[in-house]
């Protein structure tokens, strides 16, 4: 799910990356595939996170040597790389779904993203340097540009919404899952709670007292994830 159509990482061919054979050039076959080693990956940053994700450790859990690895994935750049495509070929790629109304089809393609980085929240931080667009990154990217087909914009302006917007949801998803891990205890919830309650008694802010304090404002991740977006894609200009 790359954030835009631009140029890849320095370092890595994308020619030789995305559509040369996943097969080593020498040695014996081996019994594994790039797609057994990314799977495992993939599996180890869902688990673990994404720091854990060494060499070492994805061979020992494909039970392979270290240096067999290399050839598959020549350092950690190359499988952060296979690791995004991998996960981005659970989004959907046919345009059957999309309803002709590229807002509301904006939205959905914005929540779809949501829901990939909430199933493996190591993703945002991966997104956060630039990333070679694989196949399956290519092909949800070649569905949201014919979702904003009817917006009449050029296809440099389409593919400046996708950066846009996948910037928005990786920024927004990295912020909430940290919340999330914050609200895991109790004790610092409960002190920053403390803390703004007296920030909004004391008189000195009350611009900001009166919004902590706004009735009827939903609070949930869901709530808020979709007040944003909804300011974000009613904002963009179609013209």
């Amino acid at each position: 799910m790359p954030r835009d159509g631009g140029a890849g990482t320095p370092g890595i061919d994308p020619q030789q990356l995305w559509l040369s054979s996943d097969q080593p050039r020498r040695g014996r076959k081996p019994g594994y595939s790039r797609e057994t080693i990314t799977a495992a990956a993939v599996a180890l940053a869902d688990t673990e996170g994404l720091e854990a994700v060494t060499m070492r450790a994805v061979a020992a859990r494909v039970g392979a040597g270290v240096m067999s690895l290399y050839s598959y994935a020549p350092d950690k750049e190359t499988l952060l790389n296979l690791m995004v495509d991998h996960v981005s070929g659970e989004l959907p790629t046919t345009p059957d779904t999309l309803t002709g109304d590229w807002r509301a089809d904006l939205k959905a393609i914005a929540h779809l993203q949501r829901g990939l980085m909430l199933r493996h929240p190591w993703l945002p931080a991966a997104l956060a340097t630039r990333r070679i667009p694989g196949p399956n990154a290519l092909a949800f990217l070649e569905r949201t540009l014919v979702a904003l087909r009817p917006t009449g914009l050029n296809g440099a302006a389409k593919l400046e919404i996708f950066a846009q917007l996948t910037g928005f949801v990786a920024g927004h998803l990295a912020h909430e899952i940290a919340q999330a891990t914050a609200s895991q205890s109790p004790d610092r919830a409960a002190a920053e709670a403390r803390y703004l309650a007296a920030v909004a008694a004391d008189g000195r802010h009350p611009e900001l007292a009166e919004a902590l304090f706004a009735p009827g404002r939903s609070l949930t991740p869901e709530a808020t994830f979709n007040r944003f977006l909804d300011r974000l894609i009613d904002g963009l200009d179609s013209g």
